[in-house]
């Protein structure tokens, strides 16, 4: 299964964690990051949200949250024992640096 390194990071995230992560701290861990400072909050909102969702598809993740009819507002997320075999693989993968060769 190919991940993202922001799939891969929530992941490892819940397995530190060992219970539901709420969607406000990786709004605040990915800020931390300064990956917003490029983009605006809603675009880093949009794409956290679009994440979950892939890895709640892939059956990683379980989300709680509201349910209208036309969208999901998903507020934590937990790892099903799939997801945790995913984390525990990945615990052992070095992970790599983004740093650009210009050769």
């Amino acid at each position: 299964m190919r991940l993202s390194l922001l799939q891969k990071s929530i992941l490892l995230q819940c397995l530190d964690l060992k219970g539901r992560l709420p969607k406000k701290s990786l709004e605040q861990w990915y800020a931390q990051l300064g990956v917003s400072r490029a983009m605006s909050y809603k675009d880093a909102q949009n794409t956290i949200t679009k994440t979950l969702e892939n890895l709640i598809d892939k059956g990683c993740l379980v989300g709680a949250g509201l349910r209208t009819q036309q969208k999901w507002f998903i507020h934590d997320v937990r790892l099903t024992p799939e997801g945790r075999k995913v984390a525990k693989k990945l615990h052992g993968v070095q992970q790599a640096l983004p740093l650009k060769n210009d050769r």
